[in-house]
């Protein structure tokens, strides 16, 4: 057996002449477990929040996105995207035409993001889900086109679920020359009528700018005949989603953008990694901070041991060996704080999993979920612990060596 490692495993279970060593022990093993158990806790909910979000985002985009990297637009009958919706693995393809215009409606206006998709887009997403009214999903019937607008730009316009009035869409004409003495011949005017329904996707995002209409009336109104902005894809259950991936990246080459659902929503995933890091270093700060609990209970243990070091150098003990002894017993008080914090942080995540103990408000039903979502994740634990037992290593590496030299001469 490692003659340090013993010898410190006797000191930090065996009685000390002072008791008040045994409580600042305690102490120290105590403090490195609350901020262990924060640590787990906070990333917990941050995963959750993310899954959260995650799970919200399927019901509104596809599987795969595919947009041009040059421009707003491509051509939609390019070979390189037939290509792609010939390949075996693909279940629905959907053509859309996006971009920003003018909402008016009884005098009420807002900019909204228009969305213009071929009429199998109920296959290709859950839109049929997050609807509401007595209406289904339609976008035209014979001349007229209709409009599925998110609830809360529904309430921005004074429209509600249906109305009865055309809604008024304005965009910029793309091409001629503006007449000054005419501003209004500078944008092209259509209708939306109401499809008796609208969508909630619980994303501001979509809820409050975008209207879902056929890719007919996008392509007039935005003069985009014979375009697209997107190509969206559905694969077919059983498809390898990552082999297919990679196949169309292959085939779309430098003129297209291939993108998951993750990666359609970066901004959003990237700031919550943000500010999941950024907890994670004001947590390991106050971890750190506990870590000087170890210190003084280590300075104590030093003064207490003084004449039991002397007589383990009269039996042969170096100086070496006398400091690994009081680092390795810093060190195991970090493993068993360690340890401690994550049995008890991951003991609360369950909990909160199974009864939902702490809300996000006093209402229930004002959240998308009553109580704060929790996932944990193993590399999250295997982070947290391998931080603890580094933070706590460092913390009491040069105080150990320090005390020793000062204290034991």
């Amino acid at each position: 057996m490692n003659f340090p490692f013993y010898i410190a495993k006797r000191y930090i279970f065996s009685k000390k002449s002072t008791n008040v060593i045994n409580l600042i022990s305690g102490i120290s093993v105590l403090g490195v477990a609350v901020a262990t158990m924060a640590l787990i806790v906070t990333l917990s909910v941050f995963n959750g929040f993310s899954d959260l979000v995650a799970t919200l985002f399927t019901a509104f985009d596809p599987q795969i996105e595919i947009t041009p990297t040059q421009g707003k637009t491509a051509p939609a009958d390019d070979p390189v995207l037939t290509e792609i919706r010939q390949l075996p693995q693909i279940d629905v393809a959907t053509e859309c035409v996006e971009d920003q215009a003018l909402a008016v409606y009884n005098g009420r206006q807002a900019m909204v993001q228009i969305k213009g998709v071929d009429d199998n887009f109920d296959q290709l997403t859950h839109i049929r889900e997050i609807l509401m009214g007595d209406g289904t999903f339609e976008l035209h019937a014979a001349d007229i086109q209709y409009g599925i607008m998110g609830v809360r730009l529904a309430d921005q316009l004074g429209t509600g679920i249906y109305f009865d009035q055309p809604l008024k869409i304005y965009a910029p004409r793309r091409e001629g020359q503006l007449d000054l003495s005419d501003p209004a011949d500078g944008f092209v005017e259509d209708e939306l009528y109401s499809p008796n329904c609208v969508f909630e996707v619980l994303q501001g995002k979509y809820d409050s700018r975008y209207i879902l209409t056929s890719i007919g009336f996008a392509r007039r109104i935005f003069d985009q005949q014979g375009m697209i902005s997107s190509l969206e894809l559905r694969l077919k259950p059983g498809s390898d989603f990552e082999e297919t991936k990679a196949e169309i990246k292959r085939i779309a080459g430098d003129s297209y953008q291939v993108l998951d659902r993750f990666e359609q929503q970066e901004d959003t995933f990237r700031i919550m990694k943000i500010e999941k890091l950024i907890a994670y270093i004001f947590l390991t700060f106050i971890l750190l901070v506990a870590c000087f609990n170890i210190i003084g209970s280590l300075s104590m243990l030093i003064i207490d041991k003084k004449d039991d070091v002397q007589t383990l150098r009269n039996l042969g003990a170096n100086d070496r060996q006398v400091s690994q002894i009081f680092l390795l017993e810093g060190c195991m008080i970090s493993f068993f704080g360690a340890f401690i914090g994550v049995l008890v942080g991951l003991l609360l995540c369950v909990l909160q999993q199974q009864f939902g103990i702490i809300g996000l408000g006093s209402t229930q039903g004002s959240f998308i979920v009553d109580a704060y979502p929790v996932s944990v994740h193993p590399t999250d634990v295997i982070l947290v612990f391998l931080t603890v037992i580094v933070v706590g290593f460092l913390s009491v590496w040069y105080p150990v060596h320090y005390f020793s030299r000062r204290l034991l001469k």
